[in-house]
């Protein structure tokens, strides 16, 4: 027999200014099954919940039904009052009574009757709850990161600080990310590689992290806590046991003219070679597709001089299974690719280049050695036209959104070119300038008041080159609103910040969400900022959204101290409301199978003694099942029920609500 208390909130006057809580109380009192019927002004405080417990223990409550505010916000305080005294904490429900009811009707009389159907409600569904107990999971407390730009450094050190293991993957040869190419950062003009070389080697040397680089995630399977991953480690053709990193082997290379990526192009590498003199770790790899040796079958020349024997043109794709507790998702952004506006010449004209290649011309590790120089004749530049927002902010041909850095970017860029050309002049097109961060405003007005760039609000229109080399730049200015034509030598483009091609592909593996723009998406904006919606997968860095240095470590911290959390304790408890099979009715559709978003239901073999296979089933993994109830509405047999949310329960409260009807 049912013996349920019903507790009712003023919640201050945010109900109560709404609803008639001592009608409410009084309806619930006649209700079947309840004993005790009660209101208070603050149910939630210290005094409202002893009010709770000291029923329980009075009236010897088997259900308990709390009329309030949203379960999202207190329904952990009340089953934690629950269980303090003695009730299991799922027997308790939340009816809320201030977001859907109160807070969105101005007629009270209504209100109140609409309040007291809604307890109703609840009451129902507790007369028929169950006790229910938390799901406990083992963890593995070893993480992987994903990613080896400054938020996948950022998150690896903090979670391998904290005592736990980290395996850092990065599909390049080294890691570092974007940051590494930089010269200089803002808004503080210190030098990238100042920052980011000694937590490049702190990775590399640190006993807690397993780092493979050239290296890419194959596929996922798993859970919270126990996920299983696959990593391809690509086929670098060189031993890295036995590779000193000497460079006598990219010294004699032949193929010496293949634009180099780090250099954004604007520099050259040889087939076998490092990202940069900086790279972690410094031995080389070899480009397949511009090895002589391995597209044509002859030269060798690196395999000749390496005095360790370290190359090894057979090397071939290795598979290595890990089970890790946590993935950590830092796989960064790239350039949104120019050439779609061809009236700017990109793509065509050489002078006419990106962010990233302005970065390598001004960086002292950079092809020129941080000259400032013409990639078309290597002179030096008198005038630089700098265009901002291109693709940001575009809805026709580009991204609608804005790429949040690149205000900043072309400020500094301005500088730079201002402290190595002295005589030269930058000219910035800008759109609306964007400094929210922390001195971010005073740095723009740096790069105007003290080193002289001029600022035009204004657009392009075209780009071209006249016969004596010049660029001419036309456009307007839309202050004075005149049109312009600048004599230009040189055109850098702040190309909007977007996700990796490959982002898409590698949610899929892992069953994250993404926007429509391929950036991973986290599970709430604002409560829930660096996890997913896998549980155990969490954000860092531009992967999630254009960010800059600060915002992406900042967020890389936060997702380890998620993963730390995680790791706390050898085992997790979890909700309990997932989805059970009623093995004796599945007709093994596939349908649930085929529909879960979790991919928590699989096949399961139902053996006689002698082990001979005599059914098959459908079972749900109680690790990766989220109980959203998908797999409820499509079973075709009615053999699924979730727990907390059965069919008798959800009848059982519609049921309550049509007999008021009549």
């Amino acid at each position: 027999m049912s013996r349920v208390g019903v507790f009712i909130c003023h919640c201050g006057e945010n109900i109560a200014r709404t609803v008639d809580v001592v009608a409410v109380a009084a309806a619930a009192a006649r209700m079947p099954g309840v004993v005790h019927s009660v209101e208070y002004k603050y149910m939630c405080s210290d005094p409202g919940q002893q009010l709770v417990k000291n029923a329980i223990a009075e009236h010897k409550l088997t259900g308990v039904v709390v009329a309030a505010c949203s379960p999202r916000m207190h329904e952990s305080t009340f089953r934690r009052a629950a269980a303090e005294a003695g009730l299991n904490p799922y027997l308790l429900e939340m009816s809320n009574v201030r977001e859907h009811c109160s807070w969105v009707h101005e007629d009270k009389a209504l209100a109140t009757e609409k309040a007291v159907d809604l307890v109703r409600v609840m009451v129902e569904k507790v007369r028929r709850n169950r006790a229910l107990k938390p799901i406990s999971i083992s963890v593995e407390p070893t993480a992987l990161v994903v990613g080896g730009g400054i938020a996948g450094i950022q998150a690896a050190l903090d979670i391998a600080n904290g005592g736990k293991k980290v395996i850092l993957v990065e599909r390049e040869l080294s890691i570092g990310g974007h940051m590494a190419r930089l010269s200089e950062t803002f808004p503080t003009l210190d030098c990238s590689q100042c920052i980011m070389t000694p937590r490049m080697v702190e990775v590399a040397s640190h006993p807690n992290i397993t780092l493979m680089t050239w290296s890419e995630v194959e596929s996922v399977s798993g859970f919270l806590g126990n996920f299983d991953v696959t990593i391809r480690r690509k086929a670098r053709y060189v031993d890295l046991a036995k590779c000193t990193g000497c460079g006598e082997c990219w010294n004699k290379c032949p193929a010496k003219k293949i634009p180099s990526e780090f250099d954004a192009g604007i520099g050259n590498r040889t087939a076998i070679y490092v990202p940069s003199p900086q790279a972690v770790p410094n031995k080389p790899g070899i480009d397949a597709k511009n090895c002589i040796m391995l597209t044509k079958g002859k030269c060798g020349a690196c395999a000749k001089v390496c005095p360790r024997q370290a190359i090894d043109f057979k090397d071939v794709d290795k598979f290595e299974t890990v089970k890790v507790g946590a993935i950590v998702l830092a796989t960064g952004f790239e350039l949104w690719d120019h050439s779609a506006y061809g009236e700017y010449g990109a793509g065509r004209l050489k002078d006419v280049i990106d962010g990233f290649a302005f970065e390598r011309l001004a960086s002292a590790s950079g092809p020129t050695s941080g000259q400032i120089l013409r990639p078309s004749d290597h002179t030096e530049p008198k005038t630089v036209v700098f265009i901002q927002c291109c693709g940001s902010r575009d809805t026709k041909m580009g991204m609608p959104y804005c790429s949040k850095i690149c205000c900043m970017y072309t400020a500094k860029h301005a500088m730079l070119y201002a402290h190595k050309v002295h005589d030269g002049q930058a000219v910035v097109f800008y759109m609306d300038i964007r400094a929210a961060g922390k001195g971010y405003d005073e740095f723009v007005r740096r790069a105007i008041e003290a080193d002289g760039a001029r600022y035009v609000r204004g657009r392009i229109s075209r780009v071209y080159r006249r016969a004596d080399g010049k660029l001419i730049v036309r456009g307007a200015d839309t202050l004075a609103g005149t049109p312009v034509t600048i004599e230009a030598d040189m055109v850098v483009l702040a190309d909007a910040v977007v996700a990796r091609k490959d982002s898409r592909a590698l949610a899929q593996k892992l069953g994250v969400s993404y926007d429509a723009y391929g950036f991973f998406s986290e599970a709430h904006p604002k409560l829930r900022p660096v996890e997913t919606a896998v549980a155990g997968v969490y954000l860092a860095g531009a992967c999630q959204a254009p960010k800059d240095i600060p915002d992406a470590v900042s967020q890389a911290s936060a997702s380890a101290s998620k993963v730390l959390a995680l790791f706390s304790k050898p085992k997790l408890d979890r909700e309990p409301i997932i989805a059970r099979v009623n093995r004796n009715n599945c007709d093994h559709c596939r349908a649930c199978i085929n529909t879960c978003p979790y991919k928590a239901i699989s096949d399961l073999e139902i053996k006689d003694r002698n082990g001979k296979v005599v059914r098959v089933v459908a079972d749900v993994n109680e690790g990766l099942c989220q109980g959203c109830g998908t797999c409820v509405a499509v079973c075709r047999s009615r053999s699924i029920d979730l727990d907390g949310f059965t069919d008798e329960q959800v009848f059982a409260e519609l049921a309550a609500l049509e007999s008021q009807t009549k």
